[in-house]
């Protein structure tokens, strides 16, 4: 599949991703596959919790609130 080379390609020159929201349920599942892969990974959310500090002892970036100055 020609898109799939294409987004892997792509995915290979990415290396900062950035969650909003990143405490949720579907955001943190997808966040620590990443972390495991070698992204560097940093996220916002609302409420801190069980999520969001998994993240960050896996070595998330994690901030409370969200504001444009979070994203690097």
């Amino acid at each position: 599949m020609p898109e799939s080379n294409d987004l892997q390609r792509s995915m290979r020159r990415i290396r900062n991703i950035h969650f909003v929201g990143i405490g949720g349920a579907g955001m943190c599942g997808i966040a620590e596959v990443l972390l495991n892969q070698g992204y560097v990974v940093s996220g916002s959310d609302m409420l801190a919790g069980r999520n969001t500090s998994r993240l960050s002892d896996l070595g998330a970036k994690i901030f409370s609130g969200h504001a444009a100055e979070h994203v690097n």
